[in-house]
């Protein structure tokens, strides 16, 4: 039922002159849900979120808040509100001020004005903060402030347009966690947008990949991670080794992929994939389904030799090159302590499973990893 959804788009189309910005989007985002579009820049998800806030009008489809249209409705209007990357907050207006700034231009009496305002920055877990100016607040008090001054106004849904890009990475690390939180506990439907795949999986109960103007994928983080149903997922979320090749066989499941530049892998057959002999393929497997010196699947299995040791804590890894053909790949390294002696130099064994090798018909739209 249309009640289910705080946020629906039926077929939107936005052009501009004869670029399409957005093509045929359709969405239903669930009452209460961490919904985010995750896309790269130029993809449209700005346009998108524009036209969600009432900003631009589409040339086709329709877009419902709480089951209504919205259509022809302005911004200040619509159950909605934005929060923008730069929070513009008021530099001149302590932190009451700034949350109070909506209900003033609303003409909300002052009683009912300073109640909201506390409710609200309890809500946003900054109690008694209303006097400080907002100089004195970290980089995480104000991006609470920024999205207290529009929850003060019981928007349906709130739009998030990449508020943590200005954020130095530590910082930005705290608040993916920070921002979760936030939404699990006031209950109101987040829709954001974002370039960073790690924010997107975080954060998310649902991502919707987003490529040129089209939805690729929309599922949650995980399946969006496991099961990518297009090059361009398997290639922009999250890190993978690609390769080109042609089909030469398989069965039901697996596929035996011929590579361009010499060797063979075997792949998981997608169900929804009609990939013929001969066909050309981009084949994908993440770095860290790559077993090192493993006893483990031996679906596939190579030699190859460590161009570079990348240490990075748990997200450590090795690059390598494949001695027979010179295929350059990323291996995660664990540590746990096993691997600690690998160097630049070495020879080591690698093996996957068909079960986490990906292939999609060849495109050169695909992203690379």
């Amino acid at each position: 039922m249309a009640d289910q959804f705080d946020l629906e788009c039926r077929n939107v189309v936005k052009k501009f002159d004869d670029f399409t910005a957005v093509d045929d989007i359709s969405l239903a985002i669930p009452k209460g849900s961490f919904f985010s579009i995750l896309g790269p820049s130029g993809c449209g998800k700005t346009t998108l979120l524009r036209m969600l806030a009432g900003f631009q009008a589409p040339t086709s489809g329709d877009i419902l808040i709480k089951g209504a249209s919205v259509l022809g409705v302005p911004p200040n209007r619509r159950p909605v509100n934005m929060v923008f990357q730069h929070l513009a907050l008021f530099p001149m207006m302590n932190v009451a001020e700034n949350v109070a700034y909506g209900l003033k231009r609303r003409g909300v009496n002052k009683a009912t004005i300073a109640q909201k305002v506390n409710e609200t920055l309890a809500r946003v877990g900054l109690p008694d903060s209303g006097p400080k100016q907002i100089s004195q607040l970290s980089g995480g008090q104000k991006q609470r402030i920024a999205i207290a001054r529009c929850l003060v106004l019981d928007p349906a849904v709130l739009l998030l347009d990449e508020p943590l890009g200005a954020l130095d990475l530590k910082l930005r690390e705290h608040m993916k966690v920070e921002l979760k939180q936030l939404q699990h506990e006031i209950g109101t439907t987040f829709v954001y947008i974002t370039h960073d795949q790690s924010e997107a999986l975080v954060m998310s109960d649902q991502v919707a990949v987003m490529n040129a103007g089209r939805f690729e994928q929309v599922g949650v983080p995980q399946d969006l991670y496991y099961n990518p149903q297009t090059a361009f997922v398997a290639g922009f979320v999250g890190e993978s080794n690609r390769w080109h090749g042609v089909v030469g066989g398989g069965n039901d499941h697996q596929v035996e992929i011929n590579l361009a530049a010499g060797g063979k892998v075997v792949a998981k057959r997608d169900a929804n994939a009609a990939l013929k002999d001969g066909q050309a393929v981009d084949v994908f497997v993440r770095p860290e389904a790559i077993a090192i010196d493993g006893e483990g699947a031996v679906d596939n299995t190579l030699s190859a030799k460590v161009e570079n040791v990348l240490f990075n804590g748990a997200a450590s890894s090795l690059q390598v090159r494949e001695t027979t053909t010179g295929h350059e790949m990323t291996v995660a390294l664990p540590q746990t302590g096993a691997f600690a002696s690998v160097k630049a130099g070495d020879n080591i064994n690698l093996s996957w499973s068909f079960e986490q090798t990906r292939c999609f018909a060849a495109s050169d739209g695909g992203a690379t990893a």
